[in-house]
């Protein structure tokens, strides 16, 4: 493997190709459903040997809801703009008649029914065209612990994709699909857009419904979206939520001080001023949280791994063998949490909500690094981050997960290069100011 890699050679079709442009290709009869499609699929199989994104790939039930949707088209029936749109979901989701690997050789067998989600992406017009590789259990911020194997990051595949939904990240960044689904417990998705330089977007808590979907720790899980442009997210979050975010202009931006979560590295903080300066996006002031460094992601690992163990516990007691053995150790860390331990860490979310919903009294945003290093090596455990010696998942998560915590809904933009690697923009908003997001966005997207 090279250290670098042209991120040229690993692009696919959807590169230079997002939604809307699509869709309107798709009415103009400049393309096809069942073309898209095919594009897709060449794309999987020239890119997925070397990305390795997809667990599975149903090219002949995606061609057959491509043909689908171009005759419903043709005959003046629209469903909207993911109508005949290639779309990969995360295989941690129910897809009807395929097995829900969950990343792991310990699964159940092929799924009855579509998870929720699914089921009203379809109802869009969606077409489905295959599962994406994750962390197992979808217990991971790297994404290389899966019995399919490491995601790779299409801009150097010797690192990582992020985790716990890499393999939607790469999907989409590669332009193997112009839009993927996956699942947020404490950065899941705008971790891996952020590295792999895609949007990623993850909404309110409850936002989008979560049956059918694989647990992890529900109170923290979130359905997300990865797209090439905020549009394109706003689009999928419309449909699966039944929510089209209204137009809206932050007025009040804070830049939340990273360093009130843990360390971050200062070449991404410059790249990040520079380009929200670019965009014309003033910052009224710096804010933070009273907290310790590394306090927040504590509280976040007591409950995510005691529910997690709550969920898995039939796994763990039959299958542990079966099961990568740091996966297995924080399901045992929480096996092994005391009760009083547990609930202290619901205080401290209880203490970081009241915090939050004090500065977005006072804020129309919140904006931050999404991750405070850019994408380490494949297998990489240990870390430095401005002098500062890390463990990679703590460090990865630190600015993602209060917003699991808190239920807000939060999106990841990319945002510049640092060392020939992305990174992103991470903006926070109260439940109802999506628009203001995806405003956001768009504005950097045009520089």
């Amino acid at each position: 493997m090279t250290e670098t890699t042209d991120s040229t050679a690993l692009a696919g079709f959807f590169r230079d190709h997002d939604v809307h442009s699509l869709a309107e290709d798709l009415r103009s009869s400049r393309t096809t459903s069942v073309e898209l499609v095919e594009h897709s699929l060449a794309a999987i199989a020239r890119l997925d040997p070397i990305l390795n994104a997809f667990t599975a790939v149903d090219a002949e039930g995606a061609l057959e809801a491509a043909r689908r949707a171009d005759d419903e088209l043709a005959r003046g029936h629209d469903r909207g703009v993911l109508h005949g749109i290639p779309v990969s979901i995360k295989d941690l989701i129910d897809v009807a008649g395929q097995v829900t690997t969950r990343g792991s050789t310990v699964h159940p067998g092929p799924a009855a029914a579509d998870a929720e989600c699914v089921r009203l992406l379809r109802r869009a017009g969606a077409v489905i065209v295959g599962k994406n590789v994750l962390h197992e259990f979808a217990f991971g911020a790297t994404g290389d612990r899966s019995a399919h194997g490491a995601s790779r990051n299409p801009w150097n595949p010797s690192r990582i994709s992020g985790g716990s939904s890499g393999g939607s990240a790469v999907a989409t960044a590669a332009g193997m699909v112009p839009l993927a689904v996956g699942t947020d417990t404490a950065g899941s998705v705008r971790l891996p857009a952020a590295l792999c330089g895609v949007l990623g977007f993850k909404p309110a808590y409850g936002a989008i419904p979560a049956r059918g979907v694989w647990p992890l720790a529900a109170s923290l899980d979130h359905v997300g979206v990865f797209a090439r442009t905020a549009a394109g997210a706003a689009a999928a979050y419309a449909a699966m939520s039944g929510r089209s975010p209204a137009p809206a202009r932050a007025q009040r931006v804070a830049w939340l001080d990273p360093a009130c979560l843990g360390p971050c590295d200062p070449a991404i903080v410059t790249a990040l001023f520079q380009t929200l300066r670019d965009a014309g996006i003033a910052l009224d002031g710096t804010v933070g949280l009273p907290f310790a460094p590394g306090e927040v992601f504590a509280a976040l690992s007591v409950l995510q791994s005691s529910e997690a163990y709550a969920d898995h516990t039939a796994e763990v007691a039959e299958h542990a063998c079966d099961i990568d053995p740091e996966v297995l150790g924080r399901l045992l860390r929480g096996r092994d949490t005391p009760a009083s331990e547990y609930v202290r860490a619901g205080r401290e979310r209880d203490r970081l909500r009241t915090a939050v919903d004090d500065l977005l009294t006072r804020y129309d945003i919140l904006a931050m690094p999404t991750a405070p290093t850019v994408a380490t090596e494949i297998d990489q455990r240990a870390h430095e981050i401005d002098g500062h010696s890390v463990e990679v998942r703590s460090a990865l998560l630190s600015l993602t997960c209060p917003w699991n915590l808190t239920g807000h809904p939060a999106l990841s933009v990319p945002a510049g290069v640092v060392s020939d690697l992305p990174v992103g923009l991470h903006l926070v908003s109260p439940p109802g100011n999506e628009g203001m997001l995806f405003d956001l966005a768009e504005r950097i997207e045009k520089l």
